[in-house]
């Protein structure tokens, strides 16, 4: 999607995409990546004057770990 002269793409789109049926499952387990909790710390930190990196770095530890388990709202 393009809203001036900025494009954004929707996770959720990409996510209906892989499991038509339920969504969330796909982004859970792209969550639960190590990189990609490293990339969302980093554009937190980049773009939130609220972030709190020494909450978040308990997230980025347990990453890749079979108990680990996040969801959007967390």
């Amino acid at each position: 999607m393009r809203i001036g002269n900025k494009e954004y793409i929707s996770l959720t789109d990409l996510a209906r995409y892989a499991d038509e049926d339920d969504p969330r499952y796909s982004v859970q387990n792209w969550m639960r990546n190590k990189d990609v909790i490293a990339y969302l710390g980093l554009w937190e930190k980049l773009n939130n004057e609220n972030f709190k990196g020494v909450e978040f770095d308990a997230f980025k530890n347990e990453a890749d770990s079979n108990k680990f388990k996040i969801s959007p709202q967390k």
